[in-house]
């Protein structure tokens, strides 16, 4: 690796960075995380993105969907997160109910997240539905991440996680919203759960990075849950996802290990105390 690659790969990764790197093709690597420790961990490792995701309703609080969790939660994830990254971007998700109705309670949502956080840009879901409170954010100087196809936040309007898109007119509509995304201004899309051939084609129709999650190998990077990744939530198990880990077992066993040590006296040992 010569000097000017390894000088690229230490600087802070940032919105324009990320547009560079899809007009080289190099791919973009984001992931979740939620608390100071991991996302410590995760950047160190050389993440691109860091996403503090509304997903912080289903894994650390235990809700079935993302619709419960607050900004103020949102807040203190993402906060926790951003002191701990030195590289990646840092996203933060605004949670259902604080932007889809009033452009203007859009607009302090977004502002209390980069204020009280520190990080680099919020993600909201939607398309056409939302380009009022997209542009506000966007005219105040805050960069806004688009999502589309499987949108959790509007579960309740699905009734199904099922894929997004298979039909032509929502086919249709979703690009329109992607090129609507990016005319106003955002600097990136995810896709959620949508076919590979029409994510592939939005991603290609697009000058701006597009991020898949269950959206195939033809956009320009790829998203999961940290839970998903690291096999510690174990009751989700979705095609697109490949587990890299199966800490749930890990954590058992030593968790386990370190209980039939206390009961039998092994632990501590004299080594162990003071």
């Amino acid at each position: 690796m010569s000097v000017a690659q390894r000088d690229d790969d230490i600087r802070k990764v940032t919105t324009h960075r990320l547009y560079e790197m899809k007009q080289r093709g190099e791919k973009i690597s984001m992931l979740t995380a939620y608390d100071y420790s991991m996302a410590t961990l995760i950047d160190q490792s050389g993440m691109d993105v860091i996403l503090v995701g509304d997903s912080a309703s289903n894994v650390m609080a235990g809700n079935t969907t993302t619709l419960p969790i607050t900004l103020d939660q949102m807040i203190y994830h993402g906060r926790s997160v951003a002191k701990a990254v030195k590289r990646a971007l840092v996203v933060v998700d605004l949670p259902f109910g604080t932007y889809q109705g009033n452009p203007l309670e859009a607009l302090a949502s977004a502002i209390r997240v980069m204020k009280e956080t520190h990080a680099d840009c919020i993600k909201l879901e939607g398309g056409a539905e939302v380009r009022e409170s997209v542009e506000r954010i966007l005219c105040a100087g805050i960069p806004v991440m688009g999502h589309l196809g499987l949108t959790p936040q509007s579960i309740n309007k699905f009734g199904t996680y099922s894929v997004r898109a298979r039909e032509e007119a929502e086919a249709r509509k979703l690009i329109e919203d992607a090129h609507l995304l990016e005319n106003i201004g955002c600097f990136a899309l995810v896709l959620e759960k949508i076919p590979a051939e029409l994510a592939s084609r939005v991603a290609k129709e697009l000058s701006i990075p597009v991020i898949g999650i269950g959206a195939g190998g033809g956009v320009d990077g790829q998203v999961l849950v940290m839970h998903d990744m690291l096999g510690i939530n174990r009751g989700f198990s979705p095609r697109f996802l490949r587990r890299y880990a199966n800490l749930a077992e890990d954590i058992t066993c030593a968790v386990q290990s370190y209980i039939e040590d206390v009961k039998t006296g092994d632990f501590p040992s004299e080594k162990e105390q003071y």
